[in-house]
Formats: structure tokens, C-alpha cells, sequence
């Protein structure tokens, strides 16, 4: 078992969460609760996928679950891009997120690679 906490690609995924869900708090009408739920349960998702990886006893479980938290954070890309599209984000706000969140997905691809079957 590892300590996800330690992780710096878990700890930036779980600011970035935390900062989503500042943001969906904002959303108008109907977008609060369709793409601001879809958009929060994506971004929670990723940290938690890493930290039940972490949780897992083999290193393929692992890297299993690094590959979903990969696929989630691809959802959390495309819901910042229309949440822009729709107003729902102002244009530098969706930008700054979709910078870091580059570089999370950078992260857990180089995580996958280092951790071996």
C-alpha cells in the first residue's frame, strides 16, 4: 500500500477538484446541475482513482487505476471546454484549468510508465 497523500500528481488533482467545484458553485440554471455535477464528479474522480490505486495490493492494480484516473481527467477536459463554449467559464478561468490539467494528465502517464507490472 502506498501513501497517495505523498503523491504530487494526487495532491494537484485534489486542488484542482477542490478549485472545480468553487467554480460549478457559479454556473446559471440548468448547467449547475447537468454539466456542473457531470464536470465535479469527473474532476473528484481523478484523485480518487490514484488514491484507490494506491490502496491496491498489486502494482498492476495500480497502474489499472492510473488509467482510469486518466480517462476521467479526458472528461474533466472536455466538460471545461464546453463549459467555456456555454459561458459557463470565463475564458483565462477554463484556460488555467486546462493548463493544469495537462499537466496532470503528463504526470499520470509518466506515473503509469515508472510503475511496473
Amino acid at each position: 500500500m502506498r501513501d497517495f497523500k505523498r503523491l504530487t500528481v494526487w495532491q494537484r488533482s485534489h486542488q484542482l477538484a477542490i478549485s472545480i467545484h468553487g467554480e460549478v458553485d457559479m454556473f446559471q440554471g440548468r448547467h449547475r446541475f447537468g454539466l456542473g455535477d457531470q464536470l465535479t464528479r469527473a474532476a473528484e474522480s481523478v484523485p480518487a482513482n490514484i488514491a484507490e490505486g494506491a490502496g491496491r495490493e498489486s502494482v498492476k492494480e495500480f497502474r489499472r487505476f492510473l488509467t482510469i484516473a486518466i480517462g476521467s481527467a479526458a472528461e474533466v477536459e472536455n466538460h471545461l471546454i464546453l463549459a467555456k463554449a456555454l459561458g459557463q467559464l470565463h475564458g483565462n478561468t477554463a484556460d488555467r484549468y486546462l493548463v493544469e490539467l495537462a499537466e496532470i494528465m503528463r504526470m499520470l502517464s509518466g506515473l503509469r510508465r515508472r510503475v511496473r507490472s
